[in-house]
C-alpha cells in the first residue's frame, strides 16, 4: 500500500477515536433521560400524541410499536411517490414511480438500506426525497438505536418485566441525537460545496458532442441480448447536458450518520454536488462510523463498566483495518491484462498505478478503497466509487464485510446489537469448552437466549442464499445480468447480500430495476431487518428479567485481549462459513480467471 494510503488510514483511526468518547457521552444521557431540556420540550409532545412516556413496556409491546411505526413508514413512502406527480415541489414534472420501483424504495428506506434501483435525479421530486425518503432517514436510524438501546438495558437491569418505552425513545433519538448532528453536518457539507436549493434542473451546451454506445432494451424493458448471449448496444449522442439541482446537503447528512446509504444522485458520493473535496470525502467517511463507534462505548457506560465496551471496539477496530487494507492494496495492483503504454505485453506487467476503473481521479484509490469498505463495514451503501468495476478481490473485501452482519462498527445501533449476538456465542462456545454454564455481564446464557441468537445469526444468510438461487434459477433474474460468467454471479450475490443485511450498496452491473428483483429484493430487505430486531427484543426482554449473578472463578473475563480474539473468531468463522461456497462460485472463480490469462 502507498504512504498516501497508511497515512490516510491512521487519520481516520485516530479522528474515530477522538470523536467517540464525547459523542458517547452525550448519546448515553439522552437515551437515559437526563438531559433536562430536553425532558421539557419533549412533555409536550407526548401529550399531543397521548403518550405516557413514563410508562415502560415489555418486549413484545415495545416490538409491536416497533413494527407497527415501520410498517406506516412503508405505507408513507411509497404513497409519496405514487402521487409525487400532482404534489408540489416537482420542478421537472417527474411522474408518479412505478408501482413496483415504489415498493422496492418504500420498503427500503424503512429498513435503512436505501437500495436504489432508480437515478434520484431522474425519478424522484423534490418533495419525495424530502418528506419521503429523507425523513425515513432519521426513523429508520432511529430504529436500530433503539433497538440496542434495549438490549444493552437488558443486560443492566436485573428482575425487570419492562425495558423502555418505543415512543420516548424514538423521540429522544431523533430530536436529540440525529437532528443536531445532521443540522450542524449538513452545514459544514454545504460549506464545501455541497448544493443546497429548490431550483429547476440547468441546460448546459457541452464544447462537444459526447457519442456513447448505451444498452438497448425490448419492449418490456429487459436489456436486449444477440444470439452469442452478449448484451446489444446502440450509439448515441448528445449535445447538451442537464445539470440536476435540489436540496441535497440536508439528504446527504443524515444518509452518512445514520448509515442509511443510498444518494440524491444516481452517482452517489462520487458526484461533485455530493462529494466536492478531499475533506468532505474524509468526512463522510467519519461520519458513518461516528454514531456506531460511540454506541460501543454507551454499551460500556450503561452497563456500568467502560471496559466492556472498549473490548468491543477494539475487536471490531481490528477487524476494520485487518480488511481496509486489502481493500486498498488489491485495487493498487490492478489488472493484470491492462498493460502501462508503450509496455509490450510481458508476464510481469500489469495495470499502470492500480485499477482506476469505476474511481474517481479526485479521489484516488486509497480513499476509494477506504471508503469501501467503511461503507460495507457500516450498514451504509453510500459509495464513491463503483464496485462493480473493482478488482476479483478488491470487490470481494467489501462483499465479505457485508455478509459478516456488517458487525464490523456497522449500522447505527444494528452493528453492535449484532457483534452483541455474536458475543453471546462468544461466550456460549467457551462455556461448552470448560463445561460451565456461559454467562456474559453477569447474566446467564440460557436455552432460550441461543435460540434467539440462533435465529438473529441464520435468519439473514438463508435470505440472501435462497433469494440468490432463485435469482440464478429463473429466468427473470438471470435476464438481469449484464456480465455473464462468475462476475455475473457476484453481481445477484452481491444484491442480495447487501439487501438482506440492509446496506444498500451495488454491483451495479446488474439490472435489478425489474419488477422481479424489485419485489424479491424488498422481501428480503424487510426479513433482512425484522428478522433480526425481533429476536433481539425477545432476548432483551428475558435479561432484564435475569437476576445479575456475581463474578465467580468459573467466570470468563469478557474484557481483556482473549475475550476479543474469541470474539473476532466467532464473527469470523460463525459469521463467514455461511459464505464461502457461494463466495468461491463468484470473486474467487473471477481472480483465478483474470490472473490465470497472465
Amino acid at each position: 500500500m502507498t504512504a498516501p494510503g497508511w497515512m490516510l488510514l491512521a487519520a481516520f483511526v485516530a479522528a474515530l477515536l477522538a470523536l467517540s468518547w464525547p459523542l458517547a457521552r452525550w448519546i448515553d444521557a439522552v437515551m437515559a433521560g437526563r438531559f433536562a431540556l430536553g425532558r421539557h420540550i419533549e412533555s409536550p409532545l407526548y401529550r399531543l400524541a397521548g403518550v405516557d412516556a413514563g410508562r415502560e413496556q415489555g418486549w413484545l409491546a415495545y416490538a409491536t410499536g416497533l413494527l407497527l411505526f415501520n410498517g406506516l413508514g412503508v405505507l408513507a413512502v411509497y404513497a409519496l411517490q405514487r402521487l409525487q406527480g400532482v404534489l408540489p415541489l416537482n420542478p421537472q414534472a417527474f411522474g408518479a414511480v412505478s408501482p413496483d420501483s415504489a415498493f422496492d424504495t418504500a420498503f427500503s428506506f424503512v429498513t435503512n438500506t436505501n437500495w436504489q434501483g432508480y437515478g434520484g435525479e431522474s425519478t424522484m421530486s423534490y418533495l419525495t426525497q424530502m418528506l419521503a425518503l429523507t425523513v425515513q432517514n432519521f426513523f429508520s436510524a432511529a430504529t436500530g438505536i433503539v433497538v440496542v438501546i434495549v438490549l444493552v438495558r437488558g443486560f443492566a437491569r436485573h428482575s425487570a418485566q419492562a425495558v423502555g418505552n418505543v415512543w420516548a425513545d424514538l423521540t429522544r433519538c431523533v430530536l436529540w441525537i440525529l437532528l443536531p448532528l445532521s443540522f450542524v453536518f449538513a452545514l459544514v457539507l454545504a460549506g464545501q460545496g455541497v448544493i443546497q436549493n429548490f431550483s429547476g434542473y440547468v441546460d448546459a451546451h457541452t464544447l462537444e458532442p459526447v457519442t456513447w454506445q448505451a444498452p438497448k432494451n425490448g419492449a418490456d424493458g429487459q436489456p436486449l441480448k444477440d444470439d452469442k448471449g452478449q448484451p446489444v448496444t446502440e450509439a448515441k449522442t448528445e449535445t447538451t447536458q442537464s445539470i440536476a439541482m435540489g436540496p441535497v446537503a440536508s439528504q446527504l447528512a443524515i444518509k452518512m450518520l445514520g448509515t442509511n446509504g443510498g444518494g440524491f444522485f444516481n452517482a452517489n458520493s462520487a458526484h461533485p454536488y455530493e462529494n466536492p473535496t478531499a475533506l468532505s470525502n474524509f468526512l463522510q467517511m467519519l461520519s458513518i462510523f461516528a454514531i456506531p463507534a460511540a454506541l460501543c462505548l454507551v454499551f460500556g457506560r450503561m452497563v456500568g463498566d467502560l471496559r466492556q465496551g472498549w473490548a468491543v471496539y477494539a475487536a471490531m477496530g481490528i477487524l476494520f483495518v485487518a480488511l481496509a487494507i486489502p481493500a486498498m492494496v488489491f485495487e493498487q495492483q490492478g489488472n493484470p491484462l491492462l498493460t502501462p503504454l508503450g509496455v509490450d505485453q510481458v508476464a510481469s506487467a500489469t495495470q499502470s498505478g492500480g485499477n482506476m476503473e469505476g474511481k474517481e481521479t479526485r479521489f484516488g484509490i486509497a480513499a476509494s478503497g477506504l471508503f469501501a469498505t467503511i461503507t460495507t463495514a457500516a450498514s451504509c451503501g453510500a459509495v464513491n466509487a463503483m464496485h462493480d468495476s473493482f478488482t476479483p478481490l478488491g470487490g470481494l473485501v467489501p462483499l465479505v464485510l457485508i455478509q459478516l452482519g456488517e458487525v464490523v462498527f456497522g449500522g447505527v445501533g444494528s452493528g453492535l446489537y449484532g457483534m452483541l449476538v455474536f458475543a453471546i456465542m462468544a461466550v456460549f462456545i467457551a462455556g461448552l469448552m470448560i463445561g460451565r454454564t456461559p454467562e456474559y455481564l453477569g447474566k446467564k446464557i440460557e436455552t432460550h437466549e441461543m435460540k434467539m441468537v440462533s435465529i438473529a445469526i441464520l435468519v439473514t444468510p438463508l435470505l440472501v442464499l435462497a433469494g440468490t438461487a432463485v435469482a440464478v434459477l429463473t429466468e427473470a433474474g438471470r435476464a438481469g445480468i449484464a456480465n455473464p460468467g462468475a462476475h455475473g454471479f457476484s453481481e445477484i450475490l452481491y444484491a442480495l447480500s447487501s439487501a438482506g443485511n440492509n446496506n444498500g450498496s451495488a454491483f451495479a452491473g446488474l439490472s435489478a430495476n425489474t419488477p422481479f428483483y424489485n419485489v424479491l429484493l424488498a422481501f428480503v430487505m424487510w426479513f433482512g431487518r425484522f428478522g433480526v430486531i425481533v429476536p433481539v427484543l425477545a432476548m432483551a426482554g428475558s435479561l432484564a428479567a435475569k437476576k445479575r449473578l456475581a463474578v465467580h472463578a468459573g467466570t470468563l473475563p469478557t474484557h481483556g485481549p482473549l475475550f476479543v480474539a474469541l470474539l473476532i473468531g466467532t464473527v469470523v468463522l460463525v459469521g463467514l462459513l455461511n459464505y464461502v461456497p457461494a463466495l468461491a462460485l463468484g470473486p474467487v472463480v473471477e481472480h483465478f480467471q483474470l490472473w490465470g490469462t497472465k
